[in-house]
């Protein structure tokens, strides 16, 4: 395990040193998606969000690796192993991923919508490059987390940590620590970005239970 963090973590570097190169075609992508003119109001802004960026693509590119120590870690203790392993690397992979993509493409542009609706003909947007960043890649990776809990559901299950029932039994305490997370995860507090968040959160809550249904994991 120390030998595979230590490994990762060089990956992670070597990565990010590698992608810098590429972040401004990256942040024009992304601009051209999200938002319309970036600022920067200090020195450094600039390099700084293209640091982060690089990092983020980094972390998005190696994550597949990522979840495969994870789940060695957490698996190996419960016999979780060969093709079980493999199953729950590539479906933690799949939702990891099909979270960052409905995130890009459907709630955040929605959610900058909303919130740039706000402006008016006294009250322009500037937007800072570096505050952008960060809101825009936290909320993707924050949405690349929370689609996992089906499968994290399934495993807790499946080792015996908590039945079907139990999660059948406590929707309501599942619904408010949903509504606690969304607005921990959320970049900004407003109703709006923490219900774009929480709503697929609870729905991902229900699928995990028709999954463990069809699994016939009681």
């Amino acid at each position: 395990m120390r030998k595979s963090v230590r490994v990762l973590g060089i990956t992670l570097l070597l990565s990010t040193a590698a992608i810098f190169f590429l972040s401004p075609e990256l942040l024009q992508l992304v601009q051209n998606h999200l938002a319309d003119k970036l600022y920067f109001f200090s020195v450094a802004g600039p390099f700084l969000a293209h640091v982060k960026l690089a990092l983020f693509a980094a972390i998005y590119g190696i994550m597949p690796w990522i979840m495969a120590v994870l789940w060695r870690a957490m698996g190996k203790p419960f016999g979780v192993e060969g093709s079980q392993l493999f199953f729950f690397v590539l479906f933690t992979c799949l939702l990891f991923y099909s979270g960052t993509l409905f995130c890009y493409f459907v709630t955040l542009p929605f959610g900058i919508k909303f919130l740039l609706g706000f402006g008016s003909a006294d009250l322009q947007p500037f937007i800072s490059i570096g505050r952008f960043i960060n809101f825009t890649t936290l909320f993707i990776l924050a949405f690349g987390v929370i689609f996992e809990l089906p499968i994290f559901m399934v495993f807790m299950a499946k080792v015996g940590v908590f039945t079907r029932g139990f999660y059948e039994r406590n929707r309501r305490y599942a619904l408010l620590l949903i509504a606690i997370l969304a607005a921990l995860l959320t970049p900004t507090p407003d109703v709006v970005n923490m219900s774009l968040m929480g709503g697929p959160l609870y729905l991902l809550y229900e699928a995990g239970i028709v999954i463990l249904k069809l699994l016939r994991i009681k």
